[in-house]
């Protein structure tokens, strides 16, 4: 089970577009192997890097309206919001290192 922060279409703008920091926001569904595959690499990011970098996760399944707003058509996704704007956007299940060298600029 994750102990990542999850969020909603009904909390979005508070925090996502209205963070103090980037966001790195992992658009995943329960049923999604290759998400399953990157979740503990997310979560171990969302330690270590709280403090530069805010980690959040999102149900695509649970909250169709952001998904679909941000046109995430494959997951996982994750994308990096910074001051309300997409930055950064990577897709596909990747290893730690790479993860964190897509990373590098944000944190």
């Amino acid at each position: 089970m994750s102990n990542t922060p999850k969020v909603t279409d009904a909390t979005w703008q508070q925090e996502v577009l209205e963070a103090d920091k980037p966001v790195l926001i992992d658009f995943w569904a329960e049923w999604c192997g290759p998400c399953r595959m990157v979740g503990p690499i997310i979560d171990e990011i969302a330690t270590e890097q709280a403090d530069n970098i805010k980690v959040l996760k999102l149900n695509v399944d649970e909250n169709p309206d952001t998904a679909r707003q941000y046109r995430v058509m494959s997951i996982p996704t994750m994308l990096v919001i910074k001051d309300g704007v997409e930055k950064k956007r990577l897709v596909g299940a990747k290893n730690k290192g790479a993860l964190l060298g897509d990373l590098a600029e944000f944190l």
